[in-house]
């Protein structure tokens, strides 16, 4: 596990937790297995930029939006 793939899973499950969702709410839809969830937010598996776009668009932003919140991952500093 890096600390790169931390931050991302970091990211990941505080805009989940933001909008009150499950793990199984955002792999549905994503279009993604919530085991796959869980190791993104684990740190144990990096999406694809094909992954990163349904994660951003099933919770509702910009893929770059998502890659800030994951760049200031951890700081308390996430920005939208």
């Amino acid at each position: 596990m890096t600390e790169l793939s931390r931050s991302f899973g970091n990211a990941v499950r505080q805009v989940r937790e933001e909008r009150g969702w499950s793990q199984e709410r955002l792999a549905e839809h994503a279009d993604l297995n919530r085991s796959y969830i869980g190791d993104l937010e684990r740190g144990r598996a990096m999406p694809s930029l094909a992954t990163l776009t349904k994660l951003a668009a099933a919770l509702g932003l910009q893929p770059s939006a998502l890659v800030a919140r994951f760049e200031t991952a951890g700081t308390g500093q996430a920005r939208t």
